[in-house]
């Protein structure tokens, strides 16, 4: 399957894919990922030994569109919990008091 990874065409295969990525180990995900085989890579890795490019030269969702095309499972950066809303003065002050034990 033709696929366009930073301006550059490149002829990829999913049986390709798995014969380059075999044997190599995979770094910490920190983002979006790649499930090549029973491992999940960095999406970013396997764009560059895929692509025999710089990591910076391309990104993530481009890796992403060409493997999902090519039948792997890709995942999507992880939506990060809605923060804790702020406490006022007088909330944080009650926290620190703690509750009342019944007498």
């Amino acid at each position: 399957m033709r696929c366009v990874i930073a301006r550059f065409p490149f002829e990829l295969t999913k049986s390709g894919v798995l014969q380059t990525m075999k044997g190599v180990k995979p770094e910490p995900i920190t983002g979006e990922s790649v499930i090549i085989g029973r491992r999940s890579y960095p999406a970013k890795q396997v764009g560059e030994i895929v692509t025999r490019q710089d990591r910076r030269d391309f990104t993530a969702g481009e890796v992403l569109r060409a493997m999902t095309r090519l039948g792997f499972t890709c995942r999507a950066l992880p939506e990060a919990a809605a923060p804790a809303p702020a406490l006022t003065p007088l909330q944080h002050a009650s926290a620190m008091l703690g509750v009342p034990v019944p007498a």
